[in-house]
């Protein structure tokens, strides 16, 4: 009789055949922890100036997911006569917002750290107050994105200082270049809705009573 295979039962994987079957439901241990960096990047950066620099670039990622979901329940949700404007508008600066989550996720992970992405997580970590589930009026919408560009440009300051007394260019100049410039801008665009004007008929001047 022709001898058995004695590895004839077992799993394809374990016998070095390839096998197109997903490997489901798997688990393991973290690979890095939050909180920390990888040791071994020769980026010329002190391991401490890299653990300060992710854990405000951290800060400020959480506020930067906020302001930009911000953005798009204002979008979903504005009304009244500037709708298509501030639709619009709203939207444009939700897309702004989430090119920097993706540039100050990027600059984190560069660093050796890890980026916070989690909902929960950025609810927990951002600075920015939490908005009610419900509809607001469009001076309100924008009074509280314009908190929250405050809240995000005042840190941006800090930060830009701090990284450069730690020598760390890259992250100053993704702060001052990137984030600052936008929220900037943004705010700048969104703030001019909030000017009282005439919309048909401009106000007269009054007459000075001379007599």
């Amino acid at each position: 009789m022709p001898k058995k295979d004695s590895n004839a039962k077992a799993p394809a994987s374990e016998r070095g055949i390839l096998n197109a079957q997903p490997r489901l439901h798997q688990s393991a241990a973290e690979i890095q922890a939050y909180g920390s960096v990888s040791h071994l990047l020769p980026l010329e950066l002190e391991e401490p100036v890299r653990l300060e620099m992710t854990e405000q670039l951290n800060l400020m990622l959480a506020d930067t997911i906020t302001l930009r979901d911000l953005y798009k329940k204002s979008h979903w949700q504005v009304a009244g006569p500037t709708f298509y404007q501030l639709h619009l508008l709203f939207d444009k600066h939700y897309r702004e917002q989430s090119e920097l989550v993706d540039t100050i996720a990027e600059r984190i992970q560069l660093l050796g750290g890890i980026s916070i992405a989690m909902a929960a997580d950025v609810a927990e970590t951002t600075r920015i107050a939490r908005p009610p589930k419900g509809r607001e009026e469009v001076p309100v919408q924008i009074s509280r994105l314009l908190d929250a560009h405050q809240i995000i440009i005042g840190n941006c300051r800090k930060l830009a200082k701090l990284a450069d007394q730690l020598d760390d260019a890259g992250t100053n100049d993704l702060v001052v270049s990137d984030i600052l410039r936008t929220n900037e801008l943004q705010v700048w665009f969104i703030s001019e809705h909030l000017v009282d004007m005439p919309l048909v008929h401009a106000e007269q001047p009054r007459l000075r009573n001379v007599g």
